[in-house]
Formats: structure tokens, sequence, C-alpha cells
């Protein structure tokens, strides 16, 4: 042990009691074990989150909505994803949409999911899927407000 070290040292000897000082150890030694055990978690950057860690996460997002930029904001973040949302993620759009009283973001959300698909009949899926809450809250479709033949 050097002697700068020694003399850094030396003072909190006498001010902190033996015992502390050991407990104070041990302590410490228990909890980086905790740190090292809890680094391999969801705020880790290169965790992969899961499908069902993704919708989890996003409705309750969506529940919590309390005004037009933060459903506009989820639903950008939701769907810069390489994923389609689930069904429940988009229910809960949808509500928090209703709740914010944003008629015309709730139409977005189904050009959204258009977008987003492969293909046709995953859109189709969509909508039966999703046709409940389309009447429940009045939510048309833009293809049905504008048809093709007639923009």
């Amino acid at each position: 042990m050097s002697l700068l070290r020694c003399a850094h040292i030396a003072p909190l000897r006498r001010t902190i009691p033996s015992s502390l000082r050991l407990s104070a150890r041990r302590g410490f030694a228990v909890q980086t074990r905790r740190l090292a055990a809890a680094d391999i978690d969801a705020h880790d950057p290169h965790h992969e989150e899961s499908f069902e860690e993704f919708t989890a996460r996003y409705e309750k997002e969506f529940e919590s909505v309390q005004d037009v930029f933060e459903l506009q904001r989820n639903l950008n973040n939701a769907f810069a994803y390489d994923l389609v949302p689930s069904p429940s993620v988009i229910i809960a759009a949808l509500r928090a949409a209703r709740r914010v009283n944003d008629y015309p973001t709730a139409v977005r959300v189904f050009e959204g999911i258009k977008a987003k698909v492969e293909n046709k009949g995953q859109y189709d899926e969509y909508l039966r899927e999703l046709e409940g809450i389309r009447s429940e809250l009045g939510v048309n479709l833009k293809e049905s407000m504008f048809p093709e033949g007639q923009a």
C-alpha cells in the first residue's frame, strides 16, 4: 500500500468503528452482486425486447395518454419498429384517441396498419379482428370515406 493511499485511509479508520467498516464492506459486496445480476434486464441497450414485452409496454403507454401529442408520439414510436403492433395495442390506441377526442388520428391508425402489413390478407385480418372496436367507437376507414374511383 502506498504512502499516499495510507494517508487517505487513515482518517477514515479513525472516524468509522471497525464493526461498521466490516459490515459496510460486506454490504458493498452484496450490493455489487445484486447489481451484476440486475444488469441483464430491459434497460440494457442490447436487450432484445420480446413481442409480448412490446405489447405490454405500449398498452400501458396508451392507457396513460392524456393529450393528442402523447397519443401521436406513442403511435409514431409504436409504428417505427419493424413489426405490426398487436390488435390489443391498436385497441388501446383507439380508446386513447377517443379519450382525447381525436377522430382523425383514429382513422390514421388504420392507415398505419395498412402500410405496415405485408399483404392485403393481413390487413383484412386486422380489420376483422378490430371490427368490434371500430363499430363501438364509430371509426370509419379512409377507403370507405374516400373511395378510390371518386378521389
